[in-house]
């Protein structure tokens, strides 16, 4: 089985999303940050035959809905994230997930994407199992919002690539094609950095907490 692999930042005020405040406050932008997460972790729950992993970073007791998140987070193996740079961190939950699912697949998602359904988590399971060696899912703005590995002890040239950068995906592409890992493309999707992504993500998925807690902004 696949390993679902959430790399997720506790959605506390004034750590999480900061890039929607203004016009939402940092306590709005950690609601719709905390709406994402569970959105995704439902999504990640409804997918049939995988195992479901997070990797977290921040304190969740100070955080948005710490205590759907507390609920949720226990039907999961949940390990802190380490590392010093986001790039070092994804590397490094990917070998953790190895270490602690040896010989498994893994299939890595953020909490900037609430639109993703088990269909879609699942097609890209299925994929990994039946022998693609990675996929890269792409962001409309040069990043990725999922990548899975065949063997996930190659996310290591993940160290080398600048992230949240308009040419992030590309340079992933090319760090893993120098490793021998023949990428399949996923569909590309938005993620949520600003308010306007938020917004369109939320017209996309309406069912969910996600396009409630943008909606109840306001924001237009």
């Amino acid at each position: 089985m696949t390993c679902l692999l959430v790399v997720a930042k506790a959605p506390v005020a004034g750590l999480a999303k900061t890039r929607l405040s203004p016009p939402a406050t940092p306590v709005e932008a950690a609601e719709i940050a905390a709406a994402s997460l569970l959105d995704t972790l439902d999504a990640v729950f409804a997918t049939r035959g995988v195992v479901p992993v997070v990797a977290l970073t921040g304190d969740l007791s100070a955080a948005r809905r710490s205590a759907e998140l507390a609920g949720a987070l226990a039907r999961c193996t949940v390990f802190a994230q380490r590392g010093e740079g986001f790039a070092e961190r994804l590397a490094t939950a990917h070998a953790d997930v190895a270490e602690r699912f040896p010989g498994r697949p893994v299939f890595q998602v953020g909490m900037d994407t609430p639109q993703v359904d088990p269909e879609l988590l699942g097609s890209a399971a299925a994929a990994l199992e039946s022998g693609a060696e990675g996929l890269l899912g792409r962001a409309f703005d040069g990043g990725w919002w999922g990548l899975g590995l065949r063997d996930p002890l190659l996310a290591g040239v993940l160290r080398s690539v600048p992230m949240s950068r308009a040419d992030t995906a590309d340079r992933t592409a090319a760090a893993l094609a120098g490793v021998g890992v023949r990428l399949r493309e996923l569909p590309v999707l938005s993620d949520v950095d600003t308010m306007d992504d938020a917004l369109r993500v939320a017209a996309e998925c309406p069912s969910g907490r996600f396009a409630p807690a943008v909606e109840g902004l306001a924001v237009r």
